[in-house]
């Protein structure tokens, strides 16, 4: 097996208070209906187990499931890192954060509030590919993970009512 991660990075200002966020950032089955390829987000304690579909673009057909240990600071922060149950192998896991913060003066506009969201994603999935093919396969994960990442940002604009 080989490692392949790809990383993305986003930030946005919606002109909604912070708590309207948070919401959709702390409730596993709103997060899971609004990013496209999640089938689901199961709560278990400090953890979430996060499912796929198949991930397209790759020769073999990968529907990831890992599972991710949440460290959530009220309506500031969300870390979360890779942490399988002991025993289990996943061939996928992620590391990241959401960081969230009131959107400055500047920021804001013309809106009475905003909320400022930061996002950084790490995606490390085991495929059985030499790594001769790391371009190509990092190529279609970008594609991929920037895909859900745009129709996340759709889905959380209409699902807030921006």
């Amino acid at each position: 097996m080989t490692a392949f991660s790809v990383t993305h990075e986003a930030t946005a200002v919606l002109p909604v208070e912070r708590q309207a966020v948070w919401d959709v950032l702390t409730d596993p089955g709103t997060l899971a209906q609004l990013t496209p390829m999640l089938t689901s987000i199961e709560e278990q304690g400090e953890h979430w187990v996060w499912r796929m579909t198949k991930v397209p673009g790759l020769s073999l057909a990968v529907a990831p499931e890992f599972t991710e240990r949440m460290t959530f600071t009220e309506l500031e922060r969300i870390d979360f890192r890779h942490d399988p149950p002991a025993g289990r192998d996943e061939d996928a896991g992620a590391e990241g954060w959401y960081e969230l913060r009131d959107a400055t003066d500047a920021e804001r506009g013309a809106a009475e509030v905003a909320s400022h969201l930061a996002i950084s994603l790490t995606i490390t999935v085991d495929l059985p590919l030499p790594r001769l093919s790391a371009p190509a396969v990092k190529t279609a994960m970008k594609r991929v993970v920037a895909s859900m990442g745009n129709g996340f940002a759709e889905n959380l604009d209409r699902h807030l009512g921006i």
